[in-house]
């Protein structure tokens, strides 16, 4: 009897602590907003973006979803962010705090962090 709850607690705690992955957060400056993808479709009628930023080491590249409407002029390159980075989701605003919620798309490790 014991063991029917135990194995259940385990993996309940288990979850748990996969699912607590660090957060990534603090201050980078944008180095490049391309758009991305089109909007010729019924369920696309917003520009797509790609936030390009450099963080400990990494060079992200994190995208809009299509159903996000963004300025591109709220977001001037080489000004600075505020990010945030759980797994593939990632939070950015800028001083002037304007906010976008993208998904990470691209990870390249960097060879001396910036």
């Amino acid at each position: 009897m014991l063991r029917w709850i135990v194995v259940p607690l385990l993996t309940i705690v288990g979850v748990l602590a996969a699912s607590a992955a660090k957060k990534e957060v603090g201050t980078t400056t944008l180095k490049d907003l391309q758009p991305a993808g089109t909007t010729d479709t019924k369920d696309k009628k917003k520009q797509q973006y790609d936030f390009i930023f450099e963080t400990l080491g990494n060079h992200y590249t994190c995208r809009t979803s299509p159903k996000t409407s963004v300025k591109a002029i709220d977001f001037v390159v080489g000004s600075d962010l505020t990010y945030e980075l759980d797994g593939d989701k990632g939070k950015l605003k800028t001083t002037a705090g304007k906010k976008v919620e993208c998904t990470v798309v691209r990870v390249e490790k960097i060879s001396t962090p910036k």
